[in-house]
């Protein structure tokens, strides 16, 4: 992207409320002609029974004085969460674009030009980071700015009905992988490839389609959904889950477990056992919950619980030594 022709976009960062899901911050960072760079909030409420609108935005983001560039997807500012991050000096191999800030997918976006046409312009960038041969050249950038200093960047190219889950290269190289599909091996011996998910599929896999699997270790979750890891790791991000919760669902099942047993072994004390049973349903009123916002942190309360556990056992091992 040539950036000495205009202003032109450098970076864009979404945020997302992680209490009212409707409320949406966008971040958008041009480069100016005299090489100095404009930073621009905005706030957009993404109705789920009616048109997208933008609202008059205070400059949360930009208040809390990170650096743009130095933001990323799963960063948490408050009460925002970051799910989409494009830098222009870091573009990432294998370029994603999650669907609630698709175009193609989302055709309400439409209704908030503002943020619409710096995401087509990043989708299409992405989209001819592969392949630069003449045949997918890229058209001259123009941008041009409106009477509230929005800085919109216009191209004309195509964009193209690409599968996400597969790699962004030209049909002649779709058409190579698919025929490539058996191999035969040093033996001899015809090996099949997997079948990559479709990317209508992918798109179809819910939340509670994940949280079926969240008392698994990642890769076991990915092969039982039929997905690759990063494409699983892809869709976690989407939903505002920045990490896996199986370790934090496997600490909750061993304390539960830690308190049955201890509850068995104090029956006769009844007021023990009733201490037992409340923690034992605080447990797991906690784990249900990280289950339905798997985001969520473990309580502080746990985590001094479960500290205490393994001092507990660390001084029986080593009284038994």
């Amino acid at each position: 992207m040539d950036l000495s022709q205009g202003p032109c976009l450098t970076t864009l960062v979404v945020f997302e409320n992680t209490i009212n899901k409707e409320l949406i911050r966008s971040l958008h960072v041009y480069r100016l002609e005299n090489g100095e760079e404009n930073e621009v909030e905005r706030e957009f409420v993404f109705r789920k029974d009616g048109p997208y609108v933008e609202t008059a935005a205070a400059p949360l983001l930009l208040l809390q004085g990170v650096p743009a560039h130095e933001l990323f997807e799963g960063r948490v500012i408050g009460l925002w969460l970051c799910s989409f991050a494009f830098h222009i000096h870091r573009l990432p191999r294998f370029f994603f674009i999650p669907s609630l800030l698709s175009i193609s997918r989302n055709p309400k976006l439409k209704s908030i030009p503002t943020l619409a046409n710096d995401l087509q312009l990043i989708f299409q960038r992405g989209c001819g980071t592969e392949d630069r041969g003449p045949s997918r050249e890229l058209s001259k950038e123009t941008c041009t700015r409106d009477g509230d200093n929005h800085y919109h960047l216009k191209r004309s190219l195509l964009v193209l009905d690409q599968d996400l889950n597969g790699l962004p290269n030209s049909g002649a190289t779709s058409e190579l992988l698919k025929s490539r599909q058996t191999e035969q091996n040093a033996t001899g011996v015809a090996v099949k490839k997997k079948k990559r998910a479709d990317s209508k599929d992918v798109a179809r896999i819910a939340l509670e389609d994940l949280a079926k699997y969240f008392d698994l270790p990642i890769v076991e979750a990915s092969r039982n959904l039929n997905v690759g890891l990063t494409v699983l790791k892809r869709k976690c991000r989407e939903f505002g889950i920045p990490r896996w919760p199986h370790r934090k669902i496997k600490s909750l099942d061993g304390l539960i477990r830690d308190l049955q047993e201890e509850a068995e072994q104090r029956q006769q004390d009844e007021a023990a056992a009733y201490a037992v049973a409340k923690r034992r349903m605080m447990l797991e009123t906690e784990k249900e919950s990280i289950e339905k916002e798997p985001f969520i942190e473990l309580k502080s309360e746990t985590k001094r619980f479960r500290q205490d556990i393994f001092k507990r056992r660390h001084k029986a091992r080593a009284l038994k030594n």
